[in-house]
């Protein structure tokens, strides 16, 4: 009964990080001119590469979190953004996201570090695919499968 809690818990936290992060990245793909510039604007180098790679990162990766398919690896991806995103655009707005601050940037950072260390859950492409029995030090091998 806990492992199905914990893997419910899981697949809720993987559903709305992952339709956050999807709707994030759509919005930049939408405007890449836009999100170089604003890239270029804040300092991040390359701006031209940076802006295509973060736009399909999180599109993605937001896919990958919402099935739960190679969903620790897209985290960890994820959750890196989310630091260079904190550390060059809201660090110095404070807190609170209405200022511009890294709330979102935290919350949504460190919601993908767990998916990353606790793996995608029962309910995933990743488990029906076994892939933590396959693969040694997948995240979340030992919780079992739906298959």
């Amino acid at each position: 009964m806990e492992s199905t809690r914990t893997d419910l818990a899981l697949l809720a936290v993987r559903v709305v990080v992952g339709i956050t992060f999807l709707l994030h990245g759509l919005d930049k793909l939408g405007d890449l001119s836009g999100t170089e510039q604003g890239f270029d604007g804040m300092g991040i180098p390359a701006p031209g590469l940076m802006a295509p790679l973060v736009a399909v990162l999180e599109t993605v990766g937001g896919i990958a979190l919402i099935l739960g398919a190679l969903a620790p690896l897209f985290a960890i991806g994820l959750a890196i953004d989310m630091l260079v995103a904190g550390l060059t655009a809201h660090t110095g707005n404070g807190f609170f996201v209405s200022d511009g601050g890294y709330e979102l940037v935290l919350l949504l950072g460190v919601a993908a570090l767990g998916i990353a260390i606790a793996g995608a859950g029962r309910f995933s492409v990743d488990a029906t695919l076994r892939l933590g029995r396959r693969v040694p030090g997948y995240p979340g091998g030992e919780r079992g499968t739906l298959a």
